[in-house]
């Protein structure tokens, strides 16, 4: 039976992945922050030395602390930087290093946002963090693709999940008035693309896959 890991599985994006795999026949692994915290690298360690290697992994836990930069904390910078970027970059290492041991060939998937390309006010560190990400992906993806590792970045865009319920109405519907098709994705459909980004798309590496109506 083929594994996905997903991190941040509390996440509404996160849910949709593995109702969408376990429907496929995939077994899932996808730890919610209080059993797996990715920004703690030990612990990230711990979690793949303890699992067989899965054929894909995808990095979905996620956090912002959206402030103006000059009232932002170092902390709540730390925070971001260490949650969206190192720990996508752990267990990335982690799930690849797996793969390239016991297989010799997986997928990382990385999730990323839109607001790496229009970032909103006061969203400096949430920003930063998805940006890194888009050249974490293409180095990796040159890096690991000898050992039969592909890596891509997926923005599923602008969801209606736990993330966003917390934005007011009226961000919301600005949002919704960028996208051309004046529709918003589901986390299904995200979670769908992905499937099909594994099992179709199998010569598609280094890329990034924009998924909504947003032009930039």
């Amino acid at each position: 039976m083929r594994r996905v890991f997903i991190s941040g599985g509390h996440g509404g994006l996160a849910r949709a992945i593995v109702e969408c795999f376990s429907a496929a026949g995939w077994e899932t692994d996808a730890p919610s922050h209080a059993v797996l915290d990715v920004g703690d690298r030990s612990a990230v360690r711990r979690w793949f030395d303890c699992h067989a290697a899965y054929d894909l992994a995808v990095c979905a836990a996620g956090i912002t602390r959206d402030r103006p930069f000059l009232k932002q904390t170092e902390e709540e910078w730390d925070e971001v930087m260490n949650v969206n970027v190192t720990g996508a970059a752990w267990c990335g290492r982690c799930a690849a290093a797996a793969m390239v041991r016991e297989k010799r060939e997986g997928q990382v998937v990385m999730i990323g946002s839109y607001a790496a390309l229009r970032p909103a006010s006061s969203q400096a560190a949430y920003a930063a963090s998805k940006a890194a990400l888009a050249g974490l992906v293409k180095s990796l993806a040159r890096e690991w693709g000898k050992d039969g590792i592909r890596v891509n970045l997926v923005l599923p865009g602008f969801m209606l999940t736990e993330m966003t319920a917390v934005l007011r109405d009226s961000v919301k519907e600005a949002a919704l008035s960028r996208h051309v098709l004046s529709r918003l994705n589901t986390p299904e459909q995200a979670a769908a693309f992905i499937l099909f980004l594994q099992d179709v798309l199998t010569a598609a590496s280094g890329q990034v896959f924009d998924l909504d109506s947003r032009i930039v």
